[in-house]
Parts: structure tokens; sequence; C-alpha cells
């Protein structure tokens, strides 16, 4: 009686240390920061949903050449080409999660010879056992099988499904990663575009201020023969003629950079880039944008979707990680023929063989290895959820950002316009007071320089602006859709 109550006792208390050894820890509550503001600012429109990202790059963009550059890069860009295997690696993933919720079955064929002691209680058993009347067990043994077999995970708690939800919205996170790549190449490539145009014009500029430079050293080397300028001016004047025509090669080394960056871009070796006649580059006017409201930023930008299912697949691998806690079941089935001769495999019901077993464990001593990954994807949810927060405010000040600018730059390039019209003023009549010797040359090289610089300076302006409004509709989504 007493043996029995032991029993008991023993039986209740192995069932008590199971259920506290299956107590899983909480996991941490996550939320998300602030919602973002409902305006990009005094200068956005804050009423306006029109947003410019729903528009088509190629509907966009409305330089032909620039619509086949990008075209050309979409399709052979190495950058692109890698993420889209890793949206291959991915989806295989997924169908590895997917497999681990079905039975594992197989086919198993075995054979072997055993040899035991006879004086052993297997060896004196075999000697004294006959097969059939008349025929002892064989000495050695063989042992040959075929048989198929069965492992089933049962996903009691949702184990192996949080796991395949996970892997999925990977998968979906991947797919975003590419459309975020698509959305920066087209800005990449449009930034480059016009920063070669840049250069052309540039390049007509220096080329027009070195004759009109190597003009005045003609005019101040005729003023010397009549003694009416030293040769401290000739050389002055020459010295200037020879600086301009130092940067013409500079801007020439950086059109071939500039080149080449874009045939990078494109996944081709360097050729000629076809582009528009620089001639008309400051009358290029920059796209109108419509910037919509922040909110949309979530549905729009890849990234912040991108973050978004990372986030969502974090939690589903902290719910993965508390699974472990609990028992786990597994079910093995298998079913086959074995005997010691090949000629008996067939022969019903003797070699026969089958079997099923139900194994329940869990883990209830030295969890420390189940609590540090559960912690670890505890840590990694809290990644994901700082990380979509950054991506979110990063979005925000981006767009803010680029609204600013267009603003400010146009009005900028109004007042450097009128700068360069009147220092172009300034050449001619600094020119013709030259002439008449009413000033000296130092002057009239000032004059020339400064008209240089102001020209460049007018046209990095317009390159700015014409990439600004490529980056605000980059940084509003739009491009990959």
């Amino acid at each position: 009686m007493y043996k029995i109550k032991s029993y008991q006792y023993g039986i209740a208390l192995g069932i008590c240390l199971t259920v506290a050894g299956c107590k899983a820890p909480a996991p941490e509550t996550v939320t998300t920061s602030t919602p973002v503001p409902e305006s990009f600012g005094a200068t956005a429109q804050t009423q306006d949903s029109n947003n410019t990202s729903a528009l088509q790059w190629k509907d966009y963009f409305k330089d032909q050449n620039l619509v086949d550059l990008i075209d050309v890069a979409l399709k052979n860009n190495q950058e692109l080409n890698i993420t889209l295997q890793e949206i291959e690696i991915a989806k295989n993933d997924i169908r590895v999660r997917k497999g681990l919720l079905l039975p594992t079955v197989g086919v198993r064929a075995g054979a072997g010879v055993e040899k035991v002691g006879r004086y052993t209680s297997q060896g004196a058993g075999d000697a004294t056992t006959e097969i059939k009347p008349g025929v002892e067990t064989p000495d050695p043994l063989g042992d040959f099988t075929i048989s198929a077999y069965a492992n089933w995970e049962v996903d009691i708690w949702k184990k192996l499904r949080n796991s395949k939800k996970a892997a999925l919205n990977r998968y979906l996170a991947t797919v975003e990663g590419k459309n975020f790549v698509i959305t920066n190449l087209i800005a990449e490539v449009a930034d480059s575009y016009y920063e070669l145009l840049a250069l052309d014009n540039q390049l007509d500029i220096v080329k027009q201020t070195i004759k009109l430079q190597t003009n005045a050293l003609e005019i101040v080397k005729i003023q010397k023969q009549a003694a009416r300028a030293t040769e401290l001016g000739v050389q002055k004047f020459q010295a200037e003629v020879l600086t301009s025509q130092s940067l013409e090669f500079d801007i020439l080394q950086k059109i071939k950079e500039a080149e080449n960056k874009i045939n990078f871009l494109l996944g081709r070796y360097p050729q000629e880039i076809k582009r528009t006649d620089s001639t008309n580059f400051l009358s290029l006017l920059p796209a109108a944008v419509s910037s919509g409201i922040p909110s949309q930023l979530l549905a729009n930008r890849p990234d912040i979707k991108q973050a978004e299912l990372e986030l969502v697949a974090a939690k589903l691998d902290v719910k993965v990680a508390r699974s472990e806690f609990y028992p786990s079941l597994d079910i093995s089935a298998a079913v086959g023929v074995n005997a010691f001769k090949p000629s008996y495999l067939f022969t019903f019901p003797e070699s026969l063989l089958y079997s099923l077993a139900g194994d329940l464990a869990a883990p209830l001593i030295n969890r420390n290895a189940i609590k540090a990954e559960f912690a670890s994807a505890n840590a990694r949810q809290l990644q994901a959820l700082y990380n979509y927060d950054r991506t979110v405010l990063n979005a925000y000040l981006e767009v803010s950002n680029q609204l600013s600018k267009i603003e400010n730059l146009q009005k900028g390039y109004d007042l450097k316009s009128k700068q360069v019209d009147a220092l172009n003023t300034s050449i001619d009549v600094s020119n013709d007071l030259f002439k008449s010797a009413r000033v000296d040359y130092f002057e009239v090289l000032m004059t020339q320089r400064d008209a240089l610089e102001a020209k460049l300076e007018l046209v990095d302006t317009k390159k700015e602006q014409l990439n600004a409004a490529v980056h605000v509709y980059r940084d509003l989504g739009g491009g990959w859709k």
C-alpha cells in the first residue's frame, strides 16, 4: 500500500514539475512611436492629397534620352540583379518552412551481419532456437530490411506555422527591398544624367570664356606695343587664359567620369552617353511636385514597408522562440519487411514489421539555451521596432528637406541669374573702358573671373534644382510602381 501511494505521489510530482517547466516568459510589449505629422511644414501643401509618387517614372521624366538610360539600367544593373536573387532565397526559405509542417516520408533499405559469442545469452539462445523444424538459427546472423518510414512533428503551439509566416513576411520584405533599390537606381541615373548635362554646359562656358580672354590678351599685347600697357599686364592675361584652359581639361575629365558612372549603373562597359544638347540646359524646368500628406509615405515608401514587414517577422520569431518552452509531440511510424536471409524477406506475415510511436517531450531542467534564444528574439524584435521608427522619421525628414530645398533653390537661381546678367554687362563695359585706358587690366581680369565663376555657379544651381526634383520624387516613394 505504501509503495502504491509513493508511486502516485511521484506521478503527481512529475506532472507538477512538467507544468512548471513549461511555463514561458512573457514577450516584450512593443509599440510604435508617435504618428507622423499632418504636414511637411509651412512650405508644403497641407491639404492636397495629390502625390507625385503616383506617377510612373516614364511619365515623370520628359527627356527621352534619360528614359532610355533608366530602362537599360533596370534591365542590366548588377545591384538590382543581386537583390532579385535575394528574393529567390527568401522564397525558397518559405518552401523550407512549409515543408516542416508536413510529415517526412522516406524509404530505407539495409543489410548487415552479426556474429555474437556462443557463451553469451544471445548466442546461447540462438544456438538452441530453430527457425523452422530442423533449421537452426544461422551463425553469423544476417539482417536484411526494406521499409518505409514517416516522422511528423505535430504543430500544437503553432511554432511551425508562425515560423512559416515569419519567412513569408521576410520574403515580402525582400520584394520591398527590391522596390527600394529600383527607386534609388532611377534617382541615381537621373542625378548622373543631369550632372553630365551640367558639365557639358560648363565646358561650353569655359570655351567661350577662353575666347573672350584670348581676345583681351591680343588687345593688351597691342597696347604694350603702343606703350599703353606693360609686360606685367600681358603676363597676367596670359596666366588667366592658361588657368581657363586648365579648367577645360578638368571638366573634360569630370565628363568622362560621369559617363562611366552612368555606364556602370547601366551594367555596361564605357561608351558615349546619348544626351540632350547642353545649350538648352539653363532653360530646363524641374518637374512640378505634389507632396501629398505625410501619412501616404507609409504606403508609398518601399523602405518603410520593408521595415514594417521585418517588424512583423520579428514578432513572429518571438512567438516561435516562446513555444520552445512548451512540450513537443513527435509521431513516428514504419512498415516493411525484415529477415536474416533475402529469400525470406517476402514471406508473410513472418517477415512483416511495423511500428507506431508518439513522443511527448518538454524541457524541464537547464533551459538556459531556450531562455537565451527567447531573449535574443525579444531583442531583435525591439531592433526591428526602432528600425521602423527610424525609417519613418528619416523618410519624413528627407521629404521635408527636399521641399524646402526646391523653394530656396528657386529663389537662389533667380538671384544668380541677375548676377550673371550684371557681370556679362560689366565685361563689355570693362573692355570698352580698358581700350580707352580708363581702367587698368586688373579690373578687366577680375570682371572676367567673377563672370566665369558666376556662370559656373548658375549651372550648378540649375543642376541642384533638377536633382532636387528627382530626389523628392524618390523620397515620396515614386519610381518603383
